[in-house]
């Protein structure tokens, strides 16, 4: 790889953007032009066995250019950011040495921030303050605590799922441990010193459009065997109620078996958290100023900005 830069910053390129947007494709083919390598940024992928519904790339797709970080650690495996970037810190080391590029990719932005940025020096959770919280959600309902985070914090409640009691509890606590929002926080933390130079690209297309591949997607998810892939998980054992079987489509498919809903309703409500997610993911990416947005078919001008990057 020739570059001039110190060998301390070595050179990132990074494609997000929402889910179903295109960046597998484009991301595959722009490898194999820069000579690059791609390390998945997609916290769903990273788990064995869950295929079809995390829109996973394929065994065709990951033999064009080699993919790293997917198929990483079973449905019922704890995973989150810190662990992603310490396994990312270490493939990238490993692909440089090979004299390859590399290219990060997904739409999982706390993974992308956690690599390049670093996870800000929050504080250790504290047992009583984290009770409290739990014990509210029991008794009013999770709801009551998104609408208390979205009054002290809410710029952190517009990036945070109202369904994500996780990460709900640990934003109004470290509220209340600190006495300033987490968002705040992270901002400050955003100007530390950072490892690697990057390049940061973010993928749109009209919301017409890209809520119609959404829709289109999910269809095509259902034909390639989404149910049986859910069926399959559950018959082995894989709970509902674990972090990766949450995951929107494994939920959705899960209450149909079930016998909750109908199919069609499944594919609805599916359709529709789908387009959600898609909407948070793009509210997460304009929060960062560097990202360059670009639509998948302006592949000159994405050409052309990565090219510029690496001279």
């Amino acid at each position: 790889m020739t570059s001039d830069r110190p060998p301390l910053r070595p050179p990132l390129v990074i494609i997000a953007g929402p889910t179903a947007v295109g960046k597998t494709s484009l991301s595959i083919r722009l490898a194999k032009k820069f000579g690059a390598e791609i390390i998945n940024a997609d916290s769903r992928q990273i788990y064995k066995k869950l295929d079809i519904g995390t829109a996973k790339p394929t065994k065709e797709e990951q033999s064009e250019v080699p993919h790293h970080l997917v198929d990483l650690i079973n449905p019922d495996e704890h995973f989150n950011a810190a662990r992603f970037a310490e396994l990312a810190r270490s493939k990238i080391v490993e692909i440089n040495q090979r004299g390859k590029r590399v290219f990060v990719v997904g739409g999982t932005g706390l993974y992308i921030k956690a690599l390049v940025h670093g996870l800000f020096p929050a504080p250790p959770s504290d047992k009583t303050t984290k009770e409290q919280l739990v014990k509210e959600t029991e008794i009013y309902g999770l709801s009551f605590l998104y609408e208390k985070l979205k009054k002290v914090d809410p710029v952190s409640a517009q990036k945070i799922h109202p369904n994500d009691k996780q990460r709900i509890v640990r934003a109004l606590e470290v509220y209340y441990l600190t006495g300033e929002p987490i968002s705040k926080l992270q901002e400050q933390h955003r100007f530390e010193t950072r490892q690697y130079e990057t390049l940061k690209i973010a993928l749109y297309r009209p919301r017409e459009e890209l809520y119609d591949r959404i829709n289109r997607r999910v269809l095509q998810m259902i034909d390639q065997g989404l149910l049986e892939e859910v069926k399959s998980l559950l018959l082995e054992g894989y709970s509902p109620e674990l972090n990766s079987m949450t995951s929107i489509g494994y939920q959705h498919i899960a209450r149909y078996l079930k016998g909750e809903i109908s199919l069609e309703r499944a594919i609805e409500l599916l359709q529709r958290d789908t387009r959600r997610y898609a909407k948070r993911q793009i509210t997460w990416f304009k929060g960062d100023k560097e990202y360059i947005w670009l639509r998948p078919d302006e592949y000159d001008e994405i050409e052309r900005q990565i090219d510029a990057f690496y001279k």
